[in-house]
């Protein structure tokens, strides 16, 4: 990697290309393509001063922005590089503030400063500016190009039909899949209500697929999620969710969950049996975890409204999950666990929580385990079902593994409630115990170590 060599000229910055001693300035550096240039283009000069560096900086990504460029102070680009006595070069205002600390030493190489003037280092500055000016105004004819290819296509889908449409379709989202700008032009050209016409009781799974492709990559507002949950549109999502390629069920689950997020939606739109039956199916199938991770997602958002708890217990939901519990990563681990503790709070929840068999050890296992959030939870679970059949799951608990693990939190730094609470856990699962036997069930040897 090139690295600052101290200047034989004041005002110049050097390079020790390759550390094999030999020594280029910058604009020879560009000329001879060492940091990425087209010879004297940078250098053309007449764009430069009608940009603004500062935006530029801002708006471009700075993952390729060559290493002489990035202030060492800082670790951004410089726009107004000075040069020290020792030879370095960083951003006049980091260097200004290493000073005001009470520091007179260079920062690189930590050696006293003789002088503590600053140089403005011209022949960098211009550097930057015009590489930076090259590569905006790439960006920006890249954009107009890809803004223009996609109102091509929006014009092109009000006049198409059949697989001319799935093909117009299939290139608008690979363009909004990939550019920022594609789905701005998109959202601010009607383009989501006449993505939005086009769903509907008689549109082929082909178009569907293709259309909440790309109406999942936007940003929608209230009007058109209002219209997107009109019957028979939410009835092509559930049927493409269950019926689907993986990727089309990802993303009628996400579209969905998008649609219903943060506001009051009427209960008949996710108390559908199919649509919970097809959430289901998603989550159980391990060989896609981002299908997992969606579906338990919009399945937390769905057990957020009360009416529906009960289908989702109905439709076997309880034992479902907790099948799936030791296969979860940690992320998908606290929305499941989450969604089990809504559900224990109904009297169907905590009996299909007590009549699986794998209930209380696959929880009590995770308790103390992942994160403070899936030991409250747990906590919230094992004490609905303890609470419903105490001598018959107590003891089960207490055989699992659960008295040490409680003990693990009153002894831990969690929430004062949730000690409270595994406390009378403890207590109610000693119940059936004399104290000696209860003792030795706590394994508290192997809780120490």
């Amino acid at each position: 990697m090139p690295m600052y060599q101290p200047s034989t000229r004041r005002g110049d910055v050097k390079l020790d290309v390759g550390g094999g001693g030999q020594v280029l300035d910058l604009e020879t550096a560009v000329k001879d393509g060492i940091l990425g240039g087209d010879g004297g283009a940078f250098f053309g000069g007449g764009v430069a001063e009608k940009l603004d560096l500062k935006k530029m900086v801002a708006e471009l990504e700075p993952i390729d922005v060559p290493s002489v460029f990035i202030c060492p102070i800082s670790l951004e680009p410089m726009q107004d590089p000075v040069t020290l006595c020792t030879g370095q070069t960083y951003e006049r205002s980091n260097i200004r503030k290493w000073f005001s600390l009470g520091h007179f030493t260079c920062p690189t190489t930590m050696q006293e400063l003789w002088d503590d003037s600053v140089t403005p280092n011209k022949t960098l500055h211009q550097l930057i500016y015009s590489w930076f000016s090259q590569k905006y105004l790439a960006m920006k004819k890249k954009s107009e190009d890809v803004q223009g290819r996609a109102l091509e296509l929006l014009e092109t889908l009000k006049k198409v039909k059949g697989q001319a449409r799935v093909q117009a379709l299939k290139d608008l989202r690979q363009v909004v899949v990939a550019h920022a700008s594609a789905k701005k032009t998109v959202a601010d050209n009607n383009g989501v209500p006449l993505l939005s016409s086009l769903l509907g009781r008689f549109t082929s799974h082909a178009v569907g697929s293709e259309t909440i492709g790309i109406l999942v990559n936007l940003d929608l507002d209230l009007e058109s999620k209002v219209d997107l949950m009109q019957p028979a549109k939410i009835s092509l999502m559930v049927d493409m969710l269950n019926e689907g390629s993986i990727e089309t069920k990802i993303n009628c689950t996400k579209l969905i969950e998008m649609l219903i997020v943060g506001k009051d939606f009427a209960s008949e739109i996710v108390s559908s049996l199919s649509l919970l039956v097809g959430l289901l199916r998603l989550v159980k199938d391990k060989r896609h975890p981002n299908g997992v991770l969606a579906g338990l997602s919009l399945l937390k958002t769905v057990c957020s409204h009360e009416p529906v708890r009960s289908s989702v217990v109905s439709i076997g939901a309880v034992p479902q999950l907790v099948e799936i519990l030791p296969s979860l990563n940690n992320e998908c681990l606290e929305i499941a666990l989450y969604v089990l503790e809504v559900l224990s709070t109904l009297p169907e929840g905590k009996l299909a929580l007590k009549d699986c068999p794998n209930s209380i050890p696959n929880v009590v296992r995770l308790m103390m385990k992942v994160s403070e959030s899936c030991t409250q939870f747990a906590l919230s679970i094992l004490w609905a079902v303890c609470k419903l059949a105490p001598e018959e799951c107590a003891s089960l608990a207490v055989e699992a593994g659960l008295a040490a693990k409680l003990l693990l939190v009153i002894q831990s730094g969690c929430d004062p409630i949730m000690k409270q609470r595994s406390a009378e856990l403890l207590k109610l699962c000693s119940l059936n115990y004399t104290a000696t036997l209860f003792i030795s069930k706590c394994k508290l040897t192997r809780t120490i170590q």
